[in-house]
């Protein structure tokens, strides 16, 4: 198992840059996929990025691709998420996730571990 806590969410002017950090405990990190989240307001909970093992592999939602870059560094068991150019609509609870599998994936149930979130609020 993996424990995972958020930080680095606050508030921000629109075009703005915010990097979100993730922190895990465990004896496994470096072998788990890792997922950023975020549900907004009136919003279920959608993907934003996923990162593999390695670090090779990334995946990004289109809304925020060439804006948003997700980063590990393994032996920090910390992974990023750098966020430029910060829209209003990129307002949400941000959530980490861990995943066990053997590929990463964007869907939420196939992640094993949750951080507890951390808020980002874009102001116009």
């Amino acid at each position: 198992q993996v424990q995972l806590v958020e930080s680095g969410g606050g508030v921000v002017q629109a075009g703005g840059s915010l990097r979100l950090s993730c922190l895990a405990s465990g004896r496994a990190f470096s072998l788990y996929h890792m997922g950023w989240f975020r549900q907004g307001p009136g919003n279920e909970r959608e993907f934003v990025a996923s990162i593999d093992w390695s670090g090779a592999s990334t995946n990004y939602v289109d809304s925020v691709k060439g804006r948003f870059i997700i980063s590990r560094d393994n032996a920090k068991n910390t992974v990023y998420l750098q966020m430029n150019s910060l829209k209003p609509e990129d307002t949400a609870v941000y959530y980490c996730a861990a995943n066990n599998g053997y590929r990463a994936s964007m869907v939420p149930q196939e992640y094993d571990s949750w951080g507890r979130g951390t808020q980002v609020t874009v102001s116009s």
